[in-house]
């Protein structure tokens, strides 16, 4: 074994995004491309010497060898210790868990989350923390600045290590665990729900379906639905990981989870059904006949959370990202509970969960997640979802109908414009953003505009600021439209458009969204143009 020093360059455009950096897989497998982005990781943490990491991915193409390249760099910069998935597999909640149990010095997640993944599409990298979640805007900053100085990187001259085996290896002076991936995680859901509640209602005819998208929640899906809780085998659809998933997009959506949508629409459908997508911190829930969307599921878990032994106590708080529906608020108000409103990136609940301020948080993007992790977690919503039911006896229609009927129902629905050029995107946002403060008291469509802004977050906890984080208009009687450029995406830029109405009118309580929103619809055109900036008729997808 030989500890080499590779001479290198900044590479441009290595800037971490709201959930680490994503690119395509050849711009990864380029030269030196991965190396620099994990060396200026080490710089901007403070290297690795005597740490203790945890490492591991959903799968996806490159997976295997960009850990065996990660490993080799750590041990060449004198890491102590790797506690690494079998077979360089974990999903990123897993992954926060291990994080958190074995008090690490923080990990690296190998995954574009719900992108594509093959040699031709996405592939990602992000450092988490020691608190097991995503490292915060001042660290991410500084890795950016790293990766513009960066000279020379360290790695190991040696053969790859055996991943495949549960143990302890060497690697230089470094040790490597290869840790069971599921094990713990799993042991973490027998503490936080009523596991015989849930094996009762399985055992009593009750039929679930849950499509783990070819990607790596399958084996968690697997050992905790069918094999500990009793669900009926072959429950879990697609559950072997695969390196391109299937060829399909591993987003729990309507759209590239039509299957499952059908499914449950169609005749013998099952009582629930869910999906996660390619790293496991999504969710979607449905249940015969019904779809959930994400920002009402959220409000249902907050408002019977106590139901599951994890959450008898009650909770601290609750929180939600900006764009997600306000169903979350209604709630609160009802239950006396603190609300938070984030910026887009779980990175900005990390904070709250840390300080005890909240206990349950999410986003509309299919991400829910609570306290025990400092992740989004896809199969922890199933679960909490399945301890619900499993407690009153209702079916998810019947919940929803319960939910709306006292809480009312917050119509949305997101309008994704993928791949729009970048610079007629931005031109789009800047228009808008330039009239925002003249908009209030305007017609837009049949609609009035109450307030109009962009969102700022000011860190309750740290202090610290964040701007530029969407454009809000707030329609009179409480209809709202946001817009934002994600993040997520690697070819140009992605517009999201979030819609919102809320409806208290009991006779409206079950209409079609894209029905009740068209006019919130009509008039986000009106005030954005944005046929006219993208050139797009339609979104691409519709949640």
């Amino acid at each position: 074994m030989e500890r080499l020093t590779i001479a290198t360059q900044p590479i441009e455009g290595q800037k971490p995004g709201t959930s680490g950096l994503r690119k395509k897989t050849k711009v990864f497998m380029g030269p030196h491309y991965l190396e620099n982005f994990v060396q200026s990781i080490w710089n901007a943490i403070g290297g690795v010497a005597g740490k203790t990491l945890v490492l591991g991915g959903d799968g996806r193409y490159f997976n295997d060898r960009a850990a065996q390249v990660i490993l080799r760099m750590a041990a060449a910069s004198g890491a102590r210790k790797v506690i690494v998935g079998q077979g360089a597999l974990l999903s990123t909640p897993a992954a926060s868990n291990l994080i958190r149990k074995n008090e690490t010095d923080g990990g690296i997640i190998l995954s574009a989350s719900h992108n594509p993944g093959g040699p031709e599409e996405d592939f990602g990298v992000k450092f988490n923390t020691p608190n097991g979640g995503p490292a915060a805007e001042d660290v991410t900053a500084r890795i950016f600045e790293a990766t513009k100085t960066l000279t020379s990187y360290e790695i190991l001259e040696a053969q790859d290590p055996d991943l495949s085996q549960i143990g302890a290896t060497q690697l230089g002076g470094m040790e490597i665990e290869v840790v069971d991936p599921v094990a713990s995680y799993a042991a973490l859901m027998e503490e936080l729900f009523d596991f015989e509640a849930i094996r009762a209602l399985l055992g009593s005819g009750f039929r679930i379906a849950f499509d783990a998208m070819h990607a790596v929640t399958g084996p968690y899906a697997t050992e905790i639905l069918e094999n500990r809780l009793g669900a009926a085998q072959g429950s879990v659809l697609n559950g072997t990981p695969s390196a391109d998933f299937g060829g399909g997009h591993p987003d729990p959506n309507p759209i590239w989870a039509k299957p499952l949508v059908d499914l449950v629409m169609g005749p013998g459908a099952p009582d629930f059904a869910a999906a996660s997508d390619g790293d496991g911190d999504r969710n979607m829930i449905l249940g015969r006949g019904q779809y959930v969307t994400p920002s009402d599921s959220l409000a249902v878990l907050a408002a019977n959370a106590r139901l599951a032994p994890g959450y008898s106590g009650g909770l601290a708080g609750v929180a939600r990202s900006m764009p997600t529906s306000r169903a979350l608020d209604r709630v609160a108000e009802a239950r006396g509970l603190d609300i938070f409103e984030t910026p887009t990136g779980w990175k900005f609940f990390g904070n709250l969960l840390d300080a005890g301020r909240i206990t349950l948080c999410g986003e509309e993007s299919a991400g829910t997640g609570s306290d025990h992790v400092r992740e989004k977690d896809g199969l922890w919503a199933v679960l909490l979802w399945l301890n619900i039911l499993a407690e009153t006896r209702l079916s998810v229609q019947e919940i929803m109908r319960r939910h709306w009927g006292e809480f009312g129902r917050n119509y949305y629905s997101r309008h994704d414009y993928e791949a729009v050029d970048a610079a007629r995107a931005e031109a789009m946002m800047e228009a808008l953003r330039a009239r925002l403060a003249a908009l209030p008291g305007q017609e837009a469509g049949t609609l009035t505009v109450a307030e109009a802004d962009e969102f700022a977050y000011h860190d309750p906890v740290d202090g610290s600021h964040s701007e530029g984080q969407g454009l809000r208009v707030t329609f009179e009687g409480g209809a709202r439209a946001v817009f934002r450029l994600s993040g997520t995406g690697t070819v140009g830029a992605t517009l999201r458009v979030y819609l919102e109405a809320v409806e208290t009118d009991p006779a409206k309580l079950e209409g079609d969204p894209q029905e009740a929103l068209a006019p919130v619809a009509a008039a986000a055109e009106a005030l954005a143009g944005i046929k006219a900036h993208t050139g797009r008729d339609a979104p691409d997808v519709m949640t």
